[in-house]
């Protein structure tokens, strides 16, 4: 069974335009959070990075398809060329219209603008021609306009409600024209006012191929944009109207971009995702009045303003309320900007566009008297938490501290993100520190990657203090490596019954876990979870930020660990399963001070992981294969023997290492011989 395709790619390279990739985001991210993740890709990553077995839509932009010509041109239209041909879907906004057409007539006639040639993608076999309505201006709003499009509901019929018509932005794309006799293209809608070329008979602003066993989508306007992300032009007649004219139709706008994705064959949220806004921070402990012994540390940093303490981080600034005066109307006053939505809760989606999240002010409640009531914090049992965190310390004394402190929010920007960007907050933060969150509205992965994290993940950081004077002997390295290890282990230890659950390891810093939906012999893995670590220095000390995601009672976007689990058994507590592993990443840790890498943890971390004996390609080596045999006790690289064209060792042995691409670690392997 084929691993499902979970992620949806947005091309941000040579040619993108930053508005265009930003409504791009907001809108896809919107329609199809939390079964996809829609994040950004660049010319280097298509051309370089194996992106075609998890990406499920391959989306461009509008911006300047000569910019899209120059870089991928050749090598990289092969490869989405083939990736659509096997299956894959292409969606085109304006220049991505342009530029997946046979051909391109823009602004012809005019020097200035003028644009004319064959496409490499072709996946409308005819021409796309432009610009549909005059006035664009390449980096100006003025030919911006609102335009009227005509949907043909026929090639629709199961994609859902779909409007008659709507109103949608355009500024500068293309009608599309001339398609090859008996080319396999249907029109999806058509402008609905007269166009100033040529459009032939249909006036098609959206068009739909097939292509091989794939499709792709080209559209003239952008149905992708979203009045609340358009800023006025007040130098601009009439675009004021403009934006009201769009947000007026913003509804059946969504919902005939619901249906272009639904025909392409992803599968859209039922309802018009809005992002929550961020919550109240709660500052707890295991024994409440020790949380003033560690806000007094804060001292230094603390600001105090009519009253009010704040703490001013690099990026983002936190207002410190204690419980029994944080509904002070100067605290409210100072901590909510004009324009900032309050607390907890959502916005309705159709008023709610692109925020800034380091302009709003974080509010943390410090409880120092008891824990955070149920009724405050109804997703997060803070009393279960501290129990179970009890019950962890009875079953291994050598668990004593960490976990103590607790930060907890319900709607959060990234755990790792809001300690590891703010360092002089971090700074003042003891080993064991956990921040944890039931919504992360820009979770952290690799690379740039970010997205919104669904309630049923089990999220958190926690902060280690590595003494600079062992880490050449105890490698920071091996802390996530220890940190895999305490995931399985408090997962299997969860209670009896739960041994037995098919969790593994992906090297160095993913979790797997056998996918309930393969019912195949070979059972395929699928990805439940991940282990972000980031280090800063501060008075002799790395700061590990260690972040951890895992899917615990959420079903999407791939499986849980609910899932997994046989009827008789009880399901997952979030609060016992934080408060297990974070215990047993002490005791690992510990004992990693102590003793460095173990030959017991490294067999430990072979147990579960999913790469006994799996071959893999030095690149830099012409391509020679090798076969994996474990991780190298220095630096915790990627241990491999060379093979000879028969499959045997030829006595050579590398240390490997991934050049950290966003999408495969054992893509571009750099070695190193051992």
């Amino acid at each position: 069974m084929a691993a499902r395709k979970l992620n949806v790619l947005v091309y941000t390279g040579t040619g993108s335009t930053v508005e265009s990739v930003k409504h791009a985001l907001f809108s896809l991210r919107r329609l199809l959070s939390p079964n996809y993740a829609v994040i950004p890709i660049t010319e280097t990553a298509i051309l370089k990075e194996p992106w075609t077995s998890t990406c499920a839509l391959l989306v461009f932009p509008g911006g300047a398809d000569l910019g899209y010509c120059k870089v991928l041109n050749g090598h990289g239209n092969s490869v989405i060329k083939q990736y659509v041909r096997k299956g894959g879907a292409y969606l085109g906004f304006c220049a991505g219209g342009y530029y997946g057409s046979k051909r391109c007539e823009f602004e012809v006639g005019d020097k200035h603008l003028e644009v004319v040639g064959s496409r490499e993608l072709a996946f409308y076999p005819g021409t796309a021609r432009g610009g549909a309505f005059k006035g664009f201006q390449y980096q100006s709003e003025k030919g911006a306009r609102a335009v009227r499009i005509l949907t043909n509901k026929d090639a629709f019929k199961s994609a859902g409600a779909v409007p008659d018509e709507f109103t949608s932005y355009f500024n500068g794309g293309s009608v599309f024209v001339t398609p090859a006799e008996g080319a396999d293209v249907e029109v999806l809608a058509t402008y609905g006012d007269d166009i100033d070329v040529d459009g032939g008979q249909d006036k098609a602003a959206i068009v739909f191929s097939k292509v091989g066993l794939g499709s792709a989508i080209l559209t003239g306007p952008h149905p992708e944009f979203s009045a609340v992300n358009l800023s006025p032009q007040h130098s601009i007649p009439g675009y004021d109207t403009l934006i009201a004219e769009i947000r007026e139709s913003d509804q059946t706008r969504t919902d005939f971009l619901k249906a272009c994705l639904t025909k392409l064959g992803l599968e859209v949220s039922q309802s018009t995702s809005s992002t929550p806004s961020l919550s109240k921070l709660h500052l707890s402990c295991i024994n409440s009045p020790d949380v003033d012994d560690l806000v007094c540390t804060f001292d230094d940093i603390i600001s105090r303003e009519d009253g009010e303490d704040f703490i001013k981080g690099e990026q983002d600034t936190f207002h410190l309320e204690k419980h029994h005066t944080r509904w002070s109307v100067n605290g409210l006053k100072q901590a909510l900007p004009t324009a900032i939505q309050p607390t907890a809760g959502t916005v309705d989606a159709s008023e709610q566009g692109t925020i800034d999240y380091s302009t709003i002010v974080k509010n943390v409640v410090i409880h120092d008297e008891a824990w955070p009531e149920p009724k405050e914090t109804p997703y997060f049992n803070h009393a279960a938490y501290f129990s179970g965190l009890r019950d962890a310390r009875r079953k291994d004394p050598k668990s004593e501290s960490w976990g103590d402190h607790l930060l907890y929010g319900e709607v959060v920007t990234s755990t790792n993100t809001l300690l590891e960007k703010n360092n002089s907050l971090l700074s003042k933060l003891p080993s064991g520190f956990t921040f944890t969150a039931t919504t992360s509205v820009a979770a952290r992965g690799r690379g740039s990657n970010v997205w919104i994290a669904p309630p049923g993940s089990l999220l958190f950081s926690v902060v280690i203090n590595h003494p600079a004077q062992i880490a050449a002997t105890r490698p920071i390295v091996f802390i996530q490596y220890l940190s895999a290890i305490a995931v399985i282990q408090a997962i299997k230890s969860y209670g009896r019954g739960y041994e037995n659950l098919p969790v593994k390891l992906k090297w160095p810093n993913d979790i797997y876990a056998a996918d309930p939906r393969d019912t195949s012999k070979t059972r395929s893995y699928v990805k439940i979870g991940g282990i972000l670590a980031n280090c800063a220095y501060s008075s002799g000390n790395y700061q590990v930020v260690l972040g951890i995601g895992l899917n615990t009672t959420n079903g999407r976007p791939t499986t849980s660990l609910d899932a997994l689990l046989p009827k008789h058994l009880p399901p997952f507590s979030i609060e016992r399963l934080l408060a297990g592993l974070i215990s047993k990443m002490e005791v690992l840790y510990k004992d990693f001070v102590r003793q460095g890498f173990t030959r017991e943890m490294e067999g430990a971390y072979y147990d579960s992981w999913l790469h006994g004996n799996q071959v893999v390609t030095l690149e830099q080596e012409a391509g020679a294969k090798a076969r994996i045999v474990g991780i190298t006790r220095d630096w915790g690289m990627l241990m491999a023997q060379e093979l000879n064209r028969d499959d045997k060792p030829t006595g050579k042995m590398w240390a490997l290492q991934s050049d950290e691409n966003s999408f495969d670690f054992f893509k571009g392997l750099v070695k190193r011989k051992i």
